[in-house]
């Protein structure tokens, strides 16, 4: 995402690791270190040292709109530099298997094949600008079976730079949580469920 060095990538990818080696497309190898990483958005940082990279510019991932047609790219199954193509199938996706405090509820539903390997690759739009980081598949198999996900890049940018000047992910906390409003729930409250969220406050 920088000329000299900064590469996003998942918090997966490298957790735990001892030793960070990033191979780029032209096949020259870097030794990597680690900037940061954010397990609850599982985006991680890491750094090369070189100068005149080429890079890959931030979109606007709320511009995004369904339907629209969008690249993934990553090494699948060791396979370098795959790219794979689908639309926007959804976005604002929770996954019932990510929890936490902050988690993300805003995914990036495509239909673009993606496996094993592509995690903390890029998805892109039809103008090559990064709008998303894919991460997650939900599979029975393990394998790709039509769905996959992506942070999209307003979050990955706010977190990414976040590392850059602070080391850590800066979050404001209103104290509060939400819950949907199911039918007995609104009928308690004299109040459609429909579009509506019940507030509870944080407890102390």
């Amino acid at each position: 995402i920088s000329p000299d060095g900064y590469i996003v990538t998942n918090n997966h990818v490298i957790e735990d690791a001892t030793k960070l080696k990033v191979k780029l497309n032209d096949g020259r190898l870097f030794d990597a270190k680690l900037i940061g990483t954010d397990p609850t958005t599982d985006v991680a940082l890491i750094k090369i040292e070189g100068k005149d990279l080429p890079t890959l510019p931030f979109g606007n991932s709320d511009d995004l709109r369904l339907g629209e047609w969008v690249l993934a790219i990553g090494s699948p199954f060791n396979l370098q530099s795959t790219i794979t193509a689908g639309i926007v199938s959804a976005k604002g996706r929770s996954m019932p298997n990510y929890s936490g405090e902050f988690k993300i509820e805003s995914f990036i539903q495509t239909d673009a094949a993606v496996n094993p390997g592509n995690s903390g690759g890029a998805l892109v739009d039809k103008a090559g600008r990064l709008v998303g980081i894919n991460t997650a598949i939900i599979s029975q198999t393990g394998s790709y079976t039509g769905y996959s996900f992506a942070v999209p890049s307003n979050i990955v940018k706010k977190i990414v730079y976040d590392l850059m000047d602070f080391g850590s992910v800066k979050r404001a906390v209103l104290g509060i949580t939400m819950q949907p409003i199911h039918e007995k729930t609104a009928v308690k409250l004299k109040r459609s469920s429909r579009n509506r969220v019940y507030i509870v406050p944080l407890s102390k």
